[in-house]
């Protein structure tokens, strides 16, 4: 496994989220978080990338502790964050915003013509204030930022949220190359139909624990599984 989480307590301040979670997640592999709202799916995220401290277990990417990183540090590891709402510095362009993904890693132009044949349309935009961009275009501004690091593991939280069916096809579509290459992705998602074609293996988050790991085909053969742990 490239990236690993093992009995990790974390919260805010008093409250307690993450109750020894644990996951893992495999080079290739798109690794889906499933369960309702608040039971620590967007706090696992932000536990690896440090924006939430660990108090007790271990983060760690090829046997690196990640945990032990200021927040600063971990996305020069190799670590991309896609966090909900997208995040853009919206008076900053296209290509501004691009920018400030390649100096993570210090990225040049190769990096980011390869990210932009995976996003054409913002090549057409890239003198475009990020603000001015639909909501489609933000979540392929903000996902192609994070690819700027050449990212060994991509974070998503909710990536298809608000977006039409032909730019969730799209985003769909480039996290399963992104798969093929190696790269291995954690995606929170709401929307169980947007991600169960191309998930390789979904783990159910209950009360900040990681309660149940299956596969795609077993939750399309047994509801009773959604129906319990998210509630649909």
């Amino acid at each position: 496994m490239i990236l690993e989480m093992k009995g990790v307590d974390a919260g805010y301040g008093r409250v307690q989220v993450l109750r020894r979670m644990s996951l893992a997640v495999a080079a290739g592999e798109i690794l889906c978080l499933l369960g309702r709202n608040g039971a620590g799916k967007t706090t696992a995220l932000k536990a690896i990338m440090g924006l939430v401290r660990a108090q007790a277990g271990e983060i760690s990417l090829k046997g690196e502790r990640l945990d032990r990183l200021p927040a600063w540090k971990v996305p020069g590891r190799g670590i991309g964050y896609v966090p909900q709402g997208r995040r853009l510095f919206a008076e900053l362009s296209v290509a501004e915003n691009l920018e400030l993904g390649l100096m993570t890693r210090r990225k040049g132009r190769e990096t980011r013509e390869r990210v932009l044949e995976m996003f054409p349309r913002l090549r057409e935009r890239l003198d475009q204030p990020a603000g001015s961009l639909s909501g489609g275009e933000q979540q392929m501004l903000a996902t192609a930022r994070a690819l700027c690091l050449e990212p060994r593991v991509l974070l998503l939280d909710e990536p298809t949220e608000g977006l039409q069916p032909s730019m969730i096809a799209l985003i769909r579509d480039a996290l399963a190359g992104l798969a093929r290459a190696g790269v291995a992705v954690i995606l929170v998602e709401q929307r169980i139909d947007a991600v169960l074609e191309i998930a390789d293996r979904v783990v159910f988050v209950e009360n900040g624990r990681a309660a149940l790991a299956t596969s795609p085909e077993t939750l399309r053969a047994d509801e009773a599984l959604l129906h319990r742990y998210v509630g649909v």
